[in-house]
């Protein structure tokens, strides 16, 4: 998996400004591999409702999938015909590396993608891109198994489409509800720190992309749309499922793994201009302390049966030391990642190092009350061995937590500027770009 994003905080969502006639809002892609038939037909049509709905500037941009037919001559001509149609021509095929790099190089600030065969209506492109304008959402897309949508296939398709998403929820956990419907928005800031992470190049690019924004915390807005299946279409059913499914594999390991640095895609939790002029407030303090009692609670039951079942071999002081130590690595570890948000290997064995300082603390606490109950009593019971305990590991948790928060995990990240947009991708060959627009 890619692991090489951009550092730094997403800024807060705003409201797009009303920008200047010449400057477009939206920029929507089209890759195509050899579809001179449907191409002009397409764009004419695509042009035209925009013209008459949309209320911003726009442009349509053909990424040519390296076509071999007279895709790229008619690409061409309409870039020379409209001053809002663009042209990118790139040498390698795959749709998921027509999206990155053209929506790496653009710099309209909502990006979007549709299919040549326009099989979605294109009433839903507004509502699509609507809420990604408004700054309510991060990407949008459009859903064909939604209960109001309409849409019109054969039996086979419907059948692969839902199994599909059927994998997607007991495997990764989506709750969105359609990864593969070819009509999907995104705004630039999102995608200049998101692409990176994104490893396909075709068909699963649209699910990785999805699956990693949804684990990230991102907005994802959908739509019901109406679709109507292109029985000319050239996707190869069998190919496409099978790289899906290893895709599944990939993404689920790395998930697994902690390998992708999400936390580098996180919003402010308070996107109104007035939460940001509050300042020397601590941020999240009431969903870490949820976390950190439920982690808590849970290594405390697994520190009480560990040390029960060591203290059947040993003396308490060992028990006592072997069941923190074992309990202290689960805990440092599940609050890495659930009360405080860290994801990734990064500073893994660091934070592991500081937690076991503070299991020194604590262990300091634990074998003191060990000792001066011992020392009271020369054959303390074992349920007093117990709650003693318990009271000592009461004063040891909130001490862990203080250091964990300051110390272990303190919260270093500052507003980030909006990363500049990236580069051209080095595989991209501009043909004809017709209006810099």
């Amino acid at each position: 998996m890619r692991t090489d994003s951009s550092p730094g905080t997403l800024p807060a969502r705003e409201h797009l400004p009303a920008t200047a006639a010449g400057t477009p809002v939206l920029d929507v892609v089209i890759p195509v591999y050899n579809e001179e038939k449907d191409l002009r037909r397409c764009v004419v049509r695509l042009r035209e409702h925009l013209a008459r709905t949309f209320p911003y500037a726009f442009r349509v941009t053909i990424a040519d999938n390296a076509s071999t037919d007279g895709t790229p001559l008619i690409a061409a001509e309409l870039a020379a015909c409209y001053p809002d149609v663009t042209n990118f021509r790139l040498e390698r095929k795959g749709r998921g590396r027509a999206l990155r790099t053209v929506w790496s190089a653009s710099d309209a600030p909502v990006l979007a993608y549709m299919d040549v065969d326009l099989s979605t209506d294109l009433n839903a492109l507004l509502p699509l891109v609507a809420p990604l304008i408004s700054g309510h959402s991060d990407l949008a897309i459009g859903s064909r198994l939604s209960r109001t949508s309409r849409v019109v296939r054969g039996p086979k398709r419907e059948f692969i489409s839902r199994a599909y998403n059927l994998i997607l929820r007991g495997s990764l956990q989506a709750r969105f509800s359609d990864a593969q419907c070819g009509f999907k928005a995104i705004r630039r800031e999102v995608a200049q720190v998101l692409l990176p992470l994104v490893e396909d190049t075709g068909w699963f690019f649209d699910t990785e992309m999805l699956v990693l924004a949804e684990r990230a915390g991102l907005r994802i807005h959908e739509v019901p749309v109406d679709w109507v299946d292109d029985p000319d279409s050239t996707v190869h059913i069998v190919r496409t499922a099978t790289d899906d499914l290893k895709g599944v594999w990939r993404v689920g390991r790395a998930l697994t793994t902690g390998s992708l640095p999400l936390d580098r895609l996180a919003r402010p939790f308070g996107d109104d201009p007035r939460d940001r002029e509050i300042t020397d407030v601590p941020k999240g303090l009431a969903r870490q302390l949820v976390g950190f009692c439920v982690v808590g609670g849970l290594s405390t039951l697994v520190y009480l049966l560990l040390y029960s079942g060591f203290r059947q071999f040993g003396g308490s002081q060992a028990a006592n030391a072997l069941a923190l130590l074992l309990s202290a690595l689960a805990n440092t570890a599940a609050n890495r990642r659930l009360t405080f948000g860290v994801r990734g290997r990064g500073g893994a064995v660091r934070h592991q190092a500081q937690g076991l300082v503070v299991f020194a603390i604590g262990l300091a606490l634990t074998s003191g009350s060990l000792a001066a109950l011992n020392a009271a009593t020369t054959s303390p019971a074992h349920t007093t061995e117990i709650a003693v305990l318990v009271v000592a590991n009461l004063a040891a948790t909130v001490l862990r937590f203080l250091l964990f928060r300051a110390w272990v995990f303190p919260d270093r990240r500052d507003p980030a500027p909006v990363p500049s947009p990236t580069p051209a991708h080095a595989e991209l060959t501009t043909i004809s770009t017709g209006d810099p627009r």
